[in-house]
């Protein structure tokens, strides 16, 4: 790789998405546990979620399909990509991986392909990794995906994690372009594993923690303390959206978009105001679609994105948290 290349920028090029047809309403969690809409929607601000049919929906199909669209959207093919990154921590199988067997779908071969497991960051952690490639002369155009099969993680007789997450899955095309001041103006990417055992997916008895022997959530799902990610999620939220706004020299004024992970309502509606962002600003679908992992940034960019919503005069942040613990951004011109 030559060291001395020419500035340039990266132009995200198109979006796509899918979420199943599929509603699970928080009635219908009324009828199989001990809770109620006014609940969760108290406490989350989700409404419904989408959820996979097993027999023909799976986070391959859902992930191809994001970006077919998004290719689709860019006015490409598959063999216009020479990489795909896909975050996701429900892959169908870890061999091969998610991105590979979507490279061969789309006709993408032979561009390289693997996954990114960073929880709810997978997407920004696949843009931010996919920008810099780009314009490192590595690569010319990536596909990135973030999608997630949650609901195949889930106990679904456990109220406390069970009524968060949904399935979904979101796309971007990511190009070489000549002009350097469009692209990627400012990223993070960060990890706490000592705080690991918060939010984690035990396969075997060795995996989980002595303080959390008694949790009732059966092997092979998703466990969560929910006071403590929360705790985590409001401080490094904040955080990381104040760090990417000074760095970039942005103000809730000059902001085009900010797109967070849907974790909590609360946790989304805490930071818009500690930063004074109008409502209009920051993008909200947890009410339809629930946690979606690394799926949700990926969503709510292909809706801001085909309703017109992104736009040149004014920079967008792309912010995630998740487990690990872990946190990135990502702050766009366009």
């Amino acid at each position: 790789m030559s060291s001395d290349l020419p500035a340039c920028g990266v132009r995200i090029c198109g979006t796509g998405s899918y979420v199943p047809e599929r509603r699970m309403t928080n009635e219908d969690f009324a009828k199989i546990l001990d809770t109620s809409d006014e609940w969760i929607t108290q406490r989350t601000g989700i409404r419904e979620r989408r959820i996979c049919d097993s027999a023909r929906e799976s986070t391959f199909d859902m992930a191809r399909t994001a970006l077919e669209r998004a290719l689709e959207c860019a006015k490409m093919k598959g063999s216009d990509l020479d990489l795909i990154i896909v975050g996701t921590v429900t892959p169908d199988m870890t061999c091969p991986s998610v991105a590979a067997r979507i490279g061969a779908a789309v006709g993408a071969v032979p561009a390289a392909a693997f996954d990114v497991s960073a929880a709810c960051c997978g997407f920004v952690y696949g843009v931010n990794l996919a920008q810099g490639l780009i314009r490192a002369g590595m690569f010319r155009t990536i596909g990135v995906i973030g999608a997630e099969h949650m609901s195949s993680i889930v106990d679904y007789t456990d109220r406390s994690v069970s009524i968060l997450f949904g399935d979904a899955a979101g796309a971007a095309i990511l190009q070489r372009d000549p002009d350097p001041r469009i692209g990627c103006l400012y990223q993070t990417m960060g990890a706490d594993g000592t705080g690991w055992h918060s939010l984690y997916l035990p396969r075997q008895e060795r995996d989980v923690p002595a303080s959390d022997a008694d949790n009732p959530i059966r092997l092979g799902k998703i466990r969560m303390n929910g006071r403590e990610v929360f705790r985590f999620a409001v401080t490094k939220f904040r955080e990381v959206l104040e760090d990417a706004m000074r760095h970039t020299n942005l103000t809730p004024d000059s902001v085009g978009q900010v797109i967070c992970h849907q974790s909590n309502l609360r946790i989304i509606e805490a930071a818009r105001e500690r930063l004074g962002l109008p409502q209009e600003k920051v993008h909200i679908n947890i009410d339809k679609y629930g946690n979606t992992s690394a799926a949700s940034v990926g969503l709510s960019l292909d809706e801001l994105w085909r309703a017109g919503k992104i736009e040149r005069e004014r920079p967008f942040v792309m912010v995630a948290f998740g487990g690990g613990l872990t946190w990135a951004s990502s702050v766009w011109r366009v």
